[in-house]
């Protein structure tokens, strides 16, 4: 048996196994299964058990069945026992280390994801002496759902379960709970976000990177026309009570149906999606999100705490490309009036904006309006707060692919090029731009510092990483392109 993969937490010992040089304990529980009576419930500390726990296999996920939705291989697992969390440390740590530790939260639009991709290992995170924590939470209505009776925002809540475990157990492990970075991307890093400015969160991380944040603000008024219309369709009514009544299956099958005539309202009417969103993520409860989190960064939240934030150049252009033909006769200030940009701001961004063809600057669009522009709104809205920005500029030779789309930069970030379904994506990507980022982000868990400058007002710099030979690895008036949208 291998010391090295055998850890006691204050619940009870958790057998992991070595990854070479790498210690992995996966599937461990960090709050009890939320059924029965604690379905739709607040998550609730996991009780302590007799022996060894077997953590060699990836636990239950939230997620059901394969969304497809991601280029990210997100498998499911099936059971109930959802809220766990996967670790990776050095198998030769000294358990006194007081390493730094990254807390990861995967994507999947907060309606699917999973913390059992291979392209969240932390191998090369436990190389370079940072412990990696993958956690789990609830997603979809179950997650997110405004349900009478029933506490607010339960994945958000229990993202802050998984911290609060990091904050007492991670200290066997050899981390340090002082040294917590959250991160996530997409979904993920716009849960970073609304962490950074929940009181709930305060004290559990010393830092934070948002990758590509897809941030949530769900309106309590939203909230409640998207319960009903789920309940309506669950046959049941919109409380507590009225959801426990129906299997699982059957609300996930009522949310799929009441998502159903949103999306389709959205082919129509792009610019309802762009403005107000998906109604399911995280809620402005006042409670465990007070407020939008731009609005509580404004003035002030987490000031304190350093953040790294930015986006791939093109995170949707890929999807608009498939239909490059028959857009290309539907002129470009058109399209965008459609969507509801004014003349003012149409022209200002026509001017900035380097992509060309209809198809390419409404991908491009889309890009700005739900990514891009929440980096460059999240960095203005810190004011002096430690804050450096990026972009990720490399194009996939990908022929589908073709561009810096969604989800390319993750394994970057881990240095996990070799993981299952990267190829597919990145072809043959160059392995000196995955050496750069994930030194970047080591350095930043390690030292809260990425290495380059820091974001000011005056001069708006960011790292950009992928770009040609002949462009400055550090820009001036980054995301400039995208101010006149916000």
């Amino acid at each position: 048996m291998d010391a090295a993969a055998l850890v006691h937490t204050s619940k009870g010992a958790v057998r992991g196994f070595r990854r070479g040089t790498t210690a992995v304990f996966l599937g461990i529980p960090f709050a009890q299964a939320p059924v029965g009576t604690l379905r739709f419930a607040a998550p609730v500390p996991i009780d302590a058990w007799e022996g060894e726990r077997d953590a060699t296999v990836f636990g239950p996920t939230a997620q059901r069945g394969d969304t497809g939705i991601t280029l990210i291989p997100e498998p499911s697992v099936p059971g109930e026992a959802t809220l766990n969390v996967n670790v990776f440390a050095p198998a030769d740590r000294d358990r006194d280390a007081a390493l730094p530790v990254l807390v990861w939260i995967h994507g999947g639009g907060f309606t699917s994801g999973s913390p059992a991709s291979r392209w969240y290992d932390g191998d090369a995170f436990a190389r370079d002496g940072v412990i990696t924590v993958v956690i789990s939470y609830r997603i979809g209505f179950d997650g997110f759902g405004l349900i009478d009776g029933a506490p607010t925002n339960r994945g958000l809540r229990d993202q802050i379960a998984a911290l609060e475990w990091v904050r007492d157990e991670i200290r066997t492990f050899g981390g340090d709970p002082a040294r917590v970075t959250v991160a996530g991307q997409s979904a993920g890093g716009g849960s970073v976000l609304a962490l950074m400015t929940s009181p709930a969160a305060s004290g559990l991380f010393s830092g934070a990177m948002a990758i590509s944040p897809a941030i949530g603000a769900v309106t309590l008024a939203s909230a409640e026309r998207f319960a009903a219309r789920v309940a309506d369709r669950a046959g049941v009514r919109p409380d507590r009570r009225g959801f426990a009544s129906v299997p699982e299956e059957r609300v996930l099958a009522a949310q799929r149906s009441a998502l159903a005539p949103h999306l389709a309202r959205a082919i129509t009417s792009l610019a309802t999606l762009l403005d107000d969103g998906l109604p399911l993520g995280p809620v402005i409860d006042g409670d465990v999100l007070p407020r939008h989190p731009l609005d509580a960064l404004s003035d002030g939240a987490c000031a304190d705490i350093p953040l790294v934030i930015g986006s791939t150049d093109d995170e949707f252009t890929a999807l608009t490309a498939r239909y490059a033909g028959a857009l290309r006769v539907v002129p470009v200030p058109l399209a965008l009036a459609v969507l509801g940009l004014r003349r003012t701001r149409r022209r200002a961004y026509l001017e900035r904006t380097r992509r060309r063809g209809t198809a390419a600057v409404l991908g491009g669009f889309f890009t700005d309006r739900v990514i891009r522009s929440t980096v460059l709104e999240t960095a203005r809205a810190r004011g002096t707060g430690p804050t450096w920005v990026y972009r990720f500029a490399w194009a996939s030779p990908v022929p589908t692919i073709g561009v810096a789309c969604h989800c390319l930069d993750v394994p970057f970030w881990f240095d996990h090029l070799d993981a299952d379904g990267v190829a597919t994506i990145a072809g043959t990507p160059p392995p000196d731009l995955a050496t750069l980022m994930h030194g970047a982000a080591v350095s930043f868990a390690r030292d809260r510092d990425p290495g380059w400058p820091a974001w000011d007002a005056e001069t708006r710099r960011a790292r950009v990483f992928g770009a040609p030979a002949s462009a400055p690895a550090v820009e001036r008036d980054a995301y400039a392109e995208v101010a006149p949208l916000v």
